[in-house]
């Protein structure tokens, strides 16, 4: 009997997806970003200049405006937004790469190959963000009922020395965790995927989330180093994220290097 060929070819496999990176490779992104960083340093500081005073104006304007119940949500939601904040240092990167120059009004107006795809895909964090922010409102809510915030001098005492307040930062974590999780993985790798090729919205954050699964354990340990160095930034009141969020823009390109 004559066996007919299928029409269709079969689908790729989920190798194709996978990249034979050790342990190591979030280190070598940031060896690679900090070189970035201090080729033409002045472009990128000036970005994470930028990313700073918009961060102290976001904390300044949510305390003014007596917001600040928001305050820690919004720290939080900063992370997930940041990918499409950056894309000005994935450009930067890349022109590096080209051996084309450099300059602050290219990455400030950088030209990404998928057009308003990028656009697409920030608005889509956006949301995210906002989204997880009222969430954590809901949160304080169910657990504290519909009572004023009691201020920043007393909220760690209430959060950290009774039964609800433990609970509640059990139970927020673990939300938190789903949305970090979920903009983690459609963000890692799709802003500069579309920087660099001419692909939709829909398929480079499905291509960056199959990127991340398929190297889970080396995307793990790179979401903890960005955690951290994120963290040790808030510490300095934000003005870390002069050197840090440039430093972690441009790794964040060579990880898309090595993965692609």
């Amino acid at each position: 009997m004559t066996t007919i060929p299928p029409v269709v070819p079969p689908l790729p496999t989920e190798r194709l997806y996978a990249r034979d990176l050790g342990p190591g490779a979030p280190l070598a992104w940031l060896r690679a970003g900090w070189h970035d960083l201090v080729n033409h340093p002045g472009p990128s500081l000036l970005y994470g200049v930028f990313v700073f005073l918009l961060s102290a104006g976001i904390v300044a304007g949510l305390i003014w405006l007596t917001l600040d119940y928001a305050l820690f949500p919004a720290v939080a939601g900063f992370l997930v937004f940041a990918p499409a904040l950056a894309i000005g240092l994935y450009d930067k990167s890349r022109a590096l790469e080209l051996g084309e120059p450099v300059s602050l009004r290219h990455m400030l107006l950088p030209h990404a190959r998928a057009g308003g795809q990028v656009l697409f895909t920030g608005a889509l964090l956006c949301g995210v963000m906002l989204l997880w922010m009222r969430a954590a409102v809901i949160i304080y809510a169910l657990f504290f009922g519909v009572r004023p915030f009691p201020g920043l001098d007393h909220i760690a005492p209430m959060l950290f020395t009774t039964s609800t307040g433990i609970a509640m930062l059990v139970v927020g974590t673990l939300i938190g965790g789903l949305f970090a999780a979920f903009s983690f993985a459609i963000s890692a790798f799709s802003i500069p995927m579309m920087l660099d090729k001419r692909v939709d919205a829909l398929t480079a954050m499905g291509t960056s989330w199959a990127l991340v699964w398929n190297n889970l354990s080396v995307m793990l340990i790179w979401g903890v180093l960005v955690l951290i160095l994120f963290l040790l930034s808030a510490a300095t009141g934000f003005i870390g994220l002069i050197i840090v969020f440039p430093w972690l823009g441009h790794a964040t390109w060579h990880a898309y290097r090595a993965v692609r």
